[in-house]
């Protein structure tokens, strides 16, 4: 199978694995109790469990209702009619390495800006107000947990009965196939592709949707929205549409071109991401912290700069990519050096691997501005309580194990010109430490 032979050993598969399903679901399920019921304090939360135990934990554990799954299913199915049909410009994605090129319509922008226009839309003219969306979160993400489980279910019997590609396969091991995936492009028909939808189209578009359904609700509970929720807001606003405005290039990246569809990624997209990378807007819905004019200002421009350098560094290598490493880097010349590596058929390719610019700083320094952002947006939470910068925590974890992973790929995959490119650049992520 090699990609998910090489993404880590076994070991550490069956123990992420057990801990996905045995841990995760519960926490989203605690995340949103202690944001929602327990004024957003761990240690409220620790003490109504002290007291009622495991019984406790049930009571608070909310049942997928039939207004969650109509919430569930309406937006799904409104995403992917966008995928579908919204006009698009056709876009290749890398060779993979059964030596495939998927094909992809880049409409991520403009389903991005029908669904937030809609959604406010439907919110102005009294036809569906989002604040029913929060005051249903609980049993909107316990259904998430179950469908999405289901899901993956899916995803595993398609990849032995109907692969969409050469890029498929099985382990021989039914826990390894399950959770890294057996399908690196699963489509449905020629034209559907599942990961996009997963990753990009529920995923990324509901991150967006709940920090403007938070935002709607605090207003609808206090009349006003504080200065806290507007910068979390916007700043989320201002990530996710640069997301979308660089999703063509996100599908050059690890999690679509080398991580298979399977229960680590799409479990991950479908109820990680709604739950616990919106949660310091969720915390913010009960907390109207008051800022004030100057420190909104602050932190909001450190926010905005954050954002920018990590989209410039996608773009720089894009373009430097595009025009086969002729752009200019910085106003120069950019310094690279040329690989090359063998696709699993045997045929030899070449890749241009850049090391000036923001890449000569670190291998991964995109991860930086990135997790700083996440830092950035979470702030207007200011200290009253450490959950919420949850994410930030969990963000850092997951992108330093993504840049090992990276440097383990790339190693196996260019050999010596590997190691001359970490010599020439010998910081992982942040210059100078690591």
């Amino acid at each position: 199978m090699g990609e998910s032979k090489t993404v880590h050993s076994p070991l550490i598969t069956y123990v992420s694995m057990l801990s996905l399903l045995t841990l995760c679901p519960p926490f989203v399920i605690l995340l949103w109790y202690t944001m929602v019921h327990a004024d957003g304090s761990v240690s409220q939360t620790w003490d109504y469990f002290k007291q009622h135990g495991f019984q406790g934990f049930k009571n608070t554990w909310p049942k997928p209702t039939a207004i969650a799954w109509k919430i569930i299913a309406c937006f799904a199915v409104f995403e992917a009619v966008l995928q579908l049909f919204l006009p698009g410009k056709r876009v290749e994605g890398p060779i993979s390495p059964a030596g495939n090129r998927p094909v992809y319509k880049a409409n991520g922008l403009a389903a991005y800006a029908v669904t937030l226009i809609t959604y406010l839309g439907l919110w102005w003219f009294g036809i569906f107000n989002p604040a029913i969306v929060y005051d249903h979160l609980g049993e909107i993400f316990s259904a998430l947990i179950f469908g999405s489980f289901i899901f993956c279910i899916f995803l595993y019997i398609k990849g032995h009965l109907a692969p969409s590609s050469t890029d498929s396969g099985s382990s021989g091991n039914l826990i390894i196939d399950f959770y890294w995936g057996m399908e690196l492009y699963p489509r449905i028909g020629k034209d559907f592709d599942i990961k996009v939808f997963t990753n990009c189209r529920f995923g990324m578009m509901s991150w967006a949707v709940l920090a403007v359904t938070y935002c709607i609700k605090q207003y609808e509970e206090y009349g006003r929205v504080a200065d806290s929720m507007l910068v979390n807001t916007t700043l989320m606003l201002v990530y996710v549409t640069k997301f979308f405005w660089w999703e063509a290039g996100y599908w050059n990246t690890m999690d679509i071109a080398h991580d298979r569809a399977g229960f680590y990624i799409c479990w991950g997209c479908l109820v990680w991401v709604p739950s616990v990378y919106t949660s310091p807007g969720m915390y913010l819905v009960n907390h109207p912290v008051n800022l004030g004019v100057q420190l909104a200002i602050y932190i909001f421009l450190a926010g905005i700069v954050c954002i920018y350098v990590n989209y410039d560094c996608d773009r720089q290598r894009q373009e430097f990519r595009r025009t086969n490493g002729k752009s200019l880097v910085w106003g120069k010349a950019p310094s690279k050096i040329e690989a090359f590596y063998h696709t699993t058929s045997g045929e030899k390719k070449s890749s241009l691997l850049l090391t000036s610019g923001w890449w000569g700083l670190s291998r991964h320094f995109h991860y930086v501005p990135e997790i700083l952002a996440a830092f950035f947006w979470t702030l207007p939470a200011l200290f009253s309580h450490c959950l919420p910068y949850f994410y930030v925590v969990f963000l850092t974890i997951l992108l330093f194990d993504r840049a090992k992973r990276d440097d383990d790929r790339c190693r196996s995959k260019y050999g010596k010109y590997w190691k001359l490119y970490c010599n020439k650049v010998p910081y992982r992520i942040i210059p100078g430490i690591y």
